[in-house]
């Protein structure tokens, strides 16, 4: 008769252990740490170099490496201990380093980072003129190979917040803008050039990114919201895109009329659903509404509204369960994705500077 009581005990345990565990950048040079199915503040990491402004995993999940502000700095964080490891800052002296974007390689050894140098002089700051490629060696602490971008292409808005990424094998690194741009990582020769201008999709022109790709939904395979065109009227349309970076094939498909603007798309973990946030109008007419896709057929089967702030990132949990709304403020609201509704805030005690990184618990 004790056998369904212990079991029961063990499957709620097992539920509990399913959570997982949320990073979150704040000022001044903390990382906190939440544990999902308590959501409460459980462990801060504090950062040496300054202000965490971006964060990444590693592919194997042992490891965050996080890219700070004031000193342009890295650091890497052991996640089993949550301590740092490594820590360096490329600045030196009156020379400055601003990055663009950047991109992991998957062994977690290369940061490729598009970077301007901005340097002090007697009577002035004298800006880089042209962009950069650059490898920085987390075991070196430095910058160890350089080149620059094709002066066709050094636009603003290349390759900037998150749009890189590396193919599994490190070999080619992607940038995405108006077009797909492929280069070779030994030299930073592009090798290929995908035109989302004019795409092989009938009906459709000018497609074009509309949120960061930062969501890889399975090895190789990025998904997120593109906008796009009708090449009769131009009535602008958004649609669910999936891009191969091992095949370079890129295919799209029209949803709705497009929208003031979106967060990214966030995936759950069996690849069935998306979310994001949606935004309709602007000011104090703005209207927030939370979407979800069937992404076994690319349609959009749910809208709700939501209270937003005027300004904040959206993501979703290890388990797809529920969603979070934070930055610019002090705390994380929780949505309860079944109903949409608001059922928790974590209070963070601190303004948050860096997106947020959602690791699975290990199973």
């Amino acid at each position: 008769m004790l056998r369904n009581p212990i079991r029961l005990l063990f499957l709620t345990a097992a539920a509990a252990l399913a959570q997982g565990t949320l990073f979150v950048g704040t000022w001044p040079h903390t990382i906190q740490v939440i544990d999902e199915s308590k959501q409460q503040i459980v462990d801060k990491i504090e950062l040496s170099t300054g202000v965490p402004d971006g964060m990444e995993l590693s592919e194997d999940h042992k490891t965050l490496f996080a890219i700070t502000l004031e000193k342009t700095g890295f650091e890497t964080i052991d996640i089993a201990t949550r301590k740092v490891t490594n820590t360096f800052t490329l600045n030196e002296g009156s020379k400055q380093y601003r990055i663009r974007g950047g991109a992991f390689d998957p062994q977690g050894k290369y940061v490729y980072i598009l970077f301007r140098t901005v340097e002090k002089k007697q009577d002035r700051f004298e800006i880089g003129k042209e962009t950069k490629f650059g490898v920085v060696d987390l075991a070196q602490k430095k910058i160890v190979r350089t080149a620059d971008v094709p002066k066709d292409e050094d636009q603003p808005g290349f390759g900037f917040g998150g749009q890189m990424r590396l193919s599994p094998d490190g070999k080619f690194l992607y940038v995405f803008r108006n077009n797909v741009f492929i280069f070779d990582t030994t030299d930073f020769k592009l090798v290929d050039k995908i035109e989302l201008a004019k795409p092989q999709i009938p009906g459709m022109q000018n497609i074009g990114i509309g949120a960061p790709l930062d969501l890889i939904a399975q090895s190789g395979m990025l998904v997120s919201v593109f906008n796009s065109q009708d090449p009769v009227v131009h009535r602008n349309v958004f649609g669910i895109a999936r891009f191969d970076l091992l095949k370079r094939t890129f295919d799209f498909t029209p949803v709705g009329p497009s929208t003031t603007g979106m967060t990214s798309l966030r995936v759950t973990p069996d690849r069935k659903k998306g979310y994001l946030v949606a935004f309709n109008g602007q000011g104090g007419t703005r209207r927030c509404e939370f979407w979800e896709f069937d992404l076994t057929t690319n349609q959009l089967v749910r809208k709700q509204e939501f209270d937003g702030r005027p300004r904040f990132s959206f993501d979703i949990s290890s388990t797809g369960k529920e969603f979070y709304i934070f930055g610019a403020g002090y705390d994380v609201e929780i949505y309860d994705a079944a109903t949409m509704k608001l059922k928790n805030t974590i209070n963070l005690n601190a303004d948050t500077t860096a997106g947020m990184v959602v690791l699975p618990a290990t199973r």
